[in-house]
């Protein structure tokens, strides 16, 4: 009998309404029975913070480790100290930066995710977050829900509202995700698509989409009118936008970033926005997950009220997502359990090593 552990949100009532939010505790990623049938343990919490926690209490013998980026379970080397029979751990999703990578390797820990099981979820509600921001969507729906400014007020919402066409967007990273971002972006007719990644696009899929590398940050912040975070975390973009980064955007640039919050200081963007400096920014990542109530971003608005459009950790878990990172998980134990090679695209770390390009040293 195997033991595995999953960390996973609750879905509550919404849960019950919704049998395919499978990512959620009570449906259990769809696999409690096939588990069950073949005589494995399975516990299943949304209790992730403290020493106490059931995440701390039952990782000490689990020997599989189920986490997703939505409510992520923290498996730091302290932790990682404590889980003895620890073997594989499988982000249901992407992103598997809530695992100490270089602690895992240390122990030979398998580390999986469940690659491209969300990518054109993030990419459509990139796009969705650059329209609400340029078109300054929130406060012109706020007049007619909450009733500012008399519940009618076009000039107060059309004062920030623009045109994406003729705009210059960049996507800091243009792997799956970014690149599905800039394939959206053609019809709109920007200006230019700009793309800042460590290694080139190949020269045919660059031009595909009319998109130029430039490979300055400085260069790259400066020339852009939208800026988009589509890259992992890790040891080269923890903090990347901060108050010095920031000084190089455009005045008036948006920012969004559906990637990891850990990646943008969260005082120094709150401060940009509510200064002017930058007109607004969105996105539905933070750290720690869930954003802490006394969280800047929870309150950062531009001086005219506008230029939040912040949501929960919805993009990559849409329900269509769910099913692909809920089978996805499912693959991933099988081949586990039958000595079964895993897909290459789906490996993080194993037998030691870095799997993937997108994490660790480069």
């Amino acid at each position: 009998m195997v033991k595995v552990l999953a960390i996973l949100y609750s879905g509550g009532e919404f849960a019950k309404q919704q049998p395919r939010l499978l990512g959620t505790v009570e449906n259990k990623l769809g696999i409690a029975d096939w588990l069950k049938e073949h005589g494995h343990e399975l516990v299943v919490s949304d209790d992730k913070e403290g020493p106490n926690s059931d995440f701390q209490k039952h990782i000490k013998d689990a020997e599989i480790l189920i986490t997703t980026p939505f409510h992520p379970g923290y498996l730091s080397r302290e932790v990682m100290d404590t889980a003895k029979n620890l073997k594989l751990c499988v982000t249901a999703g992407v992103g598997s930066d809530h695992i100490d990578l270089n602690a895992a390797n240390e122990r030979k820990i398998t580390v999986a995710e469940v690659s491209g099981s969300n990518v054109v979820s993030v990419a459509e509600h990139v796009l969705m977050t650059i329209l609400n921001l340029v078109r300054n969507f929130v406060p012109a729906h706020d007049q007619i829900t909450r009733g500012e400014f008399g519940g009618w007020n076009v000039a107060a919402a059309a004062r920030d509202t623009y045109d994406l066409e003729n705009k210059v967007v960049g996507t800091i990273g243009a792997g799956r995700i970014g690149y599905r971002v800039l394939q959206r972006l053609v019809p709109f007719d920007c200006k230019e698509l700009l793309y800042y990644d460590y290694a080139p696009l190949p020269e045919e899929v660059a031009k595909k989409v009319g998109a130029r590398r430039v490979e300055d940050l400085k260069e790259f912040l400066g020339q852009c009118d939208v800026v988009t975070i589509n890259c992992p975390l890790h040891e080269g973009t923890r903090n990347l936008i901060n108050k010095e980064t920031l000084q190089y955007f455009k005045k008036g640039a948006w920012v969004v970033n559906t990637a990891r919050g850990a990646i943008v200081n969260a005082q120094d963007m709150a401060d940009a926005v509510k200064s002017g400096h930058i007109s607004g920014y969105g996105g539905d990542v933070s750290f720690p997950q869930p954003m802490a109530k006394d969280h800047p971003w929870r309150t950062m608005f531009n001086p005219n009220g506008g230029g939040n459009a912040m949501t929960p950790h919805v993009s990559g878990t849409s329900i269509d997502a769910q099913i692909r990172y809920a089978n996805g998980t499912k693959d991933i134990i099988r081949r586990y359990f039958e000595g079964e090679a895993q897909e290459p695209q789906n490996l993080i770390v194993e037998g030691g090593q870095y799997a993937s390009k997108a994490y660790g040293q480069r």
